[in-house]
């Protein structure tokens, strides 16, 4: 067999590993162009996993047009509306931050947040860590007519309940 017949062969088979590899991961990735979730506008808090952006997304334009920065208080939802204020809290350290619903995503099952770099670490998620378990409990959800509701971790919310004579 000549060189160039055994490097054939070898990218051959590195595309074969890699398509294998690929089809595998694509199993767990949501295709947006075919999936669309209905809007979440309960504000209600849900449990799942937390990922955040790659460096590499830094000040590429999200769903809602701005800029992504690194170090905001910018996140991703598939369900929640843009512009949504949320606390999401790391289950593991008790630790949380008010995100800003700008952009769409993640793209993977199972995961229900993308946050900011900055954010992910105030909140206890190490890049080595990569994942972790989150409670994200809306705040103030923009409503279609303008309006907003209120999540029970909102001062708006305890404010409007009524109180209980003692």
């Amino acid at each position: 067999m000549t060189t160039r017949q055994q490097l054939l062969c070898g990218v051959c088979i590195a595309a074969a590993l890699l398509a294998a590899t690929g089809s595998a991961f694509a199993a767990e990735r949501i295709d947006p162009a075919n999936d669309r979730p209905e809007a979440d506008l309960s504000a209600q808090p849900r449990v799942g996993k937390a990922s955040f952006y790659a460096a590499l997304f830094g000040g590429r334009k999200m769903a809602d047009g701005t800029p992504m920065d690194l170090a905001g208080d910018n996140a991703a939802s598939r369900t929640l509306p843009l512009g949504t204020r949320a606390r999401v809290t790391n289950l593991k350290t008790g630790q949380s931050a008010i995100v800003t619903i700008r952009d769409r995503g993640p793209y993977v099952h199972g995961r229900i947040v993308d946050l900011s770099p900055a954010t992910a670490q105030q909140i206890g998620i190490t890049p080595q860590m990569g994942l972790a378990m989150v409670e994200v409990a809306p705040i103030r959800v923009p409503l279609p007519n303008g309006s907003a509701r209120f999540g029970d971790s909102s001062r708006m919310a305890a404010a409007a309940r009524p109180t209980r004579a003692e």
